[in-house]
C-alpha cells in the first residue's frame, strides 16, 4: 500500500521496527529493563496489519477516528483479518484483539513501538519538507510530529537519535534501502524494496518459529536475523543472482567484500557491544547456528529442534531465513505475472525458484504448500 505522501506502508512499516530495535536495546543497556522481545515483535506485526487496513486515511483523520471510535475500528480490522491469521498460532489472534484493546498489555514494549513509528514518520517528513516547505499546512503537521517525538524523550534512544550522530546515521543508513528496488532489471508490480523485503522475510521467520515452538531468544534471532539478512546492500546494492552465478567463486568474493563493508561502514554506527549480535545476524545468514562453549557452531535447523531449542545456546535458523527469502521472492514474481507484467527474466526465476526443492523443507516445516498458493 502507497499512502498519499508517496512512501510505501510496507517500508514505513520496516524503518519502524529498525527503530524499534534500537530503542529496545538501549533501554536494556542504559535502564537495566528487560524488553519483552516477543512482545515488542508481535506488537509490531499487529500494528502493521492495522495500519495495512488503514493506510489510505489520512493521519490526521486516522488519529481522530482512532481517539472517538477506536473500539468499532479495531473490531473491524480484526473481523477482516481473523481469517487470514487464525492458522498462525492458536493465540494469535486473542493476542492481537488484546494488544488492540488493552493499553496495560506490553505496556512498554507499545511505548517503544509508538515511540519508533513517529521517529520512522519525521525520518519521511524531513525528505518531503526539504522540497515542500511552502505548502499549507506543512508546518503544523512538522509541528504534530516533534511534540510527539518529545512526549517520547525519556526513552534513552530517542535522545540519542535527535543528537543526531551516529545512531540517527545508522538509522538514515537503513532507510536508504527503501529506494534500493527489488528486481531492479526486470518490470514488476507491485515494485518493492529492499527494505520492504526484508521485513516480509522476517514476518515469514516469526510466523515460522511460532509454528516450532522455539524458545524466546530462537524467535528473536529469525525476526531480527531476517530483519537484518540484506543489510549489507546498502553499501553493494541488490545484486542480482545471474551475476553471483555467472563466475565460479564470484559469490563468495561478494560476501567477503559485503562483511568487510560490515566491519567498516556498518558496525562502528553502532555501540561496541552490540557488533557480536550483528554479526551473527548477518555474516552466514542463511546458515543455522548456536552459540556452545566452543563459540559459534554452525548446525542444521533440526539438531536446534531436537537439542538446541533453549535460549541458553541462542540458537538462529539461517535454514529457515533462507526459505522465507526464497518465499517472499517467489511471492513476489508470483504476484507480478498475475497482474501481467512480466519478463522472459523474471519467468525464468518464477520457474527456477518452484523447482527447486533445496528450501521446500526446512526444521520440519514444509514450504510446498505455501509456494504452491503463489502458481
Amino acid at each position: 500500500m502507497r499512502p498519499h505522501t508517496g512512501f510505501t506502508e510496507l517500508d514505513k512499516q520496516a524503518h519502524k521496527m529498525v527503530f524499534a530495535y534500537v530503542l529496545g536495546k538501549m533501554e536494556e543497556a542504559s535502564k537495566g529493563v528487560e524488553i519483552n522481545w516477543k512482545g515488542l515483535i508481535e506488537g509490531g506485526i499487529f500494528e502493521f496489519l492495522h495500519r495495512v487496513k488503514l493506510t489510505d486515511i489520512k493521519p490526521p483523520v486516522y488519529h481522530r477516528l482512532m481517539k472517538e471510535k477506536s473500539e468499532e475500528l479495531n473490531r473491524w480490522v480484526l473481523k477482516s483479518v481473523r481469517v487470514h491469521i487464525e492458522g498462525i498460532d492458536k493465540d494469535f489472534a486473542a493476542r492481537f484483539e488484546r494488544h488492540l484493546g488493552n493499553p496495560k498489555y506490553h505496556e512498554l514494549e507499545k511505548r517503544i513501538l509508538k515511540a519508533a513509528h513517529y521517529l520512522a514518520t519525521n525520518w519521511e517528513f524531513e525528505i518531503i519538507y526539504q522540497l515542500n516547505s511552502t505548502i499549507y499546512g506543512v508546518d503544523e503537521t512538522r509541528t504534530d510530529i516533534s511534540n510527539q517525538i518529545e512526549e517520547h524523550q525519556d526513552l534513552v534512544g530517542v535522545q540519542k537519535i535527535l543528537l543526531r550522530k551516529k545512531t540517527h546515521a545508522f538509522l538514515d543508513l537503513v532507510g536508504q534501502l527503501r529506494f534500493q528496488r527489488r528486481w531492479a532489471q526486470t518490470p514488476r508490480i507491485p515494485e518493492t524494496s529492499v527494505l520492504g523485503h526484508m521485513l516480509i522475510v522476517a514476518m515469514l521467520a516469526y510466523f515460522c518459529s511460532l509454528q516450532l515452538e522455539a524458545c524466546d531468544k530462537r524467535i528473536y534471532n529469525n525476526f531480527f536475523a531476517g530483519l537484518f539478512h540484506d543489510l549489507p546492500e546498502v553499501l553493494t546494492r541488490d545484486i542480482i543472482s545471474p551475476v553471483k552465478n555467472s563466475v565460479p567463486g564470484i559469490d563468495d568474493i561478494i560476501k567477503e567484500i559485503e562483511n568487510r563493508q560490515l566491519e567498516e561502514r556498518i558496525l562502528p554506527l553502532l555501540p561496541v557491544t552490540w557488533h557480536e549480535e550483528m554479526k551473527y545476524f548477518i555474516e552466514d545468514e542463511f546458515k543455522s547456528k548456536v552459540i556452545l562453549n566452543t563459540g559459534r557452531t554452525a548446525i542444521t535447523s533440526d539438531q536446534i529442534n531436537e537439542q538446541y531449542n533453549e535460549n541458553s545456546y541462542n540458537p538462529l535458523d539461517g535454514e529457515l531465513i533462507k526459505a522465507c527469502d526464497m518465499l517472499a521472492a517467489y511471492a513476489e514474481a508470483s504476484l507480478s505475472i498475475e497482474y501481467g507484467i512480466t519478463s522472459p527474466h523474471l519467468t525464468s526465476a518464477h520457474k527456477t525458484m518452484f523447482e527447486n526443492n533445496d528450501y521446500k523443507r526446512v526444521a520440519g516445516l514444509d514450504f510446498t504448500p505455501l509456494f504452491e498458493y503463489f502458481v
